[in-house]
C-alpha cells in the first residue's frame, strides 16, 4: 500500500540532546580510515581555526538517522521497515560537528513518492546545537520495496 500524501511536511518533536564526544569522534575516524588530525587532536583542530576536535562529515548520520527512527515507526504512516533499504544521503554543513557539541535534530517529511510499487520517503532532520544554532541538515532518502508480487 503506498504511503500516505498527506505526511508530506508532517514534523517530529527534537530529539533529546546528544553529546559529541572525543573518543566517539576518534572511534569514528579510525573506523573509516580517516587519519585527519583535526578529528583527534585538539591543537591541530585549533590550528585549522576550530574550537576543538571536529568530526568527519559523516559522522552526523548516526545522530540524524537515529532521530528519523520517529517517522520510520510512526504506525499513521504505515511504512514497513522490514522492505525498506537506504537510498541516498547528503549533508548540507552550517559548520563541523564539534567534541562537546549537544546537539538536538528535528526530522520532517519532505517527500512521499511511488515508483514502480516502491514507497520513497525524504527525510530532512535540521541539526542544532544547545544555544539553537544551525549545524548541519541531513538529507535522508528510504526506499521501501515493494512487495513480492505486487
Amino acid at each position: 500500500m503506498a504511503l500516505d500524501q498527506s505526511f508530506v511536511g508532517r514534523t517530529y518533536p527534537p530529539t533529546e540532546p546528544y553529546e559529541v564526544g572525543r573518543e566517539k569522534i576518534r572511534e569514528f575516524a579510525e573506523a573509516i580510515g580517516d587519519t585527519n588530525p583535526a578529528y583527534t587532536d585538539t591543537e591541530a583542530a585549533k590550528a585549522l581555526g576550530h574550537p576543538e576536535v571536529i568530526a568527519p562529515p559523516t559522522f552526523v548520520f548516526a545522530i540524524t538517522f537515529k532521530a528519523a527512527g520517529q517517522v520510520i515507526e510512526d504506525p499513521q504512516l504505515g511504512l514497513d521497515y522490514n522492505r525498506v533499504v537506504h537510498g541516498d544521503q547528503k549533508f548540507a554543513y552550517t559548520r563541523p560537528v564539534r567534541g562537546g557539541d549537544r546537539l538536538t535534530v528535528t526530522s520532517t517529511i519532505e517527500a512521499v513518492k511511488s515508483m514502480a510499487g516502491n514507497d520513497i520517503l525524504d527525510i530532512r532532520g535540521e541539526v542544532h546545537d544547545e544555544a539553537g544554532e544551525h549545524v548541519v541538515t541531513a538529507f535522508t532518502k528510504l526506499v521501501a520495496r515493494a512487495a513480492e508480487g505486487a
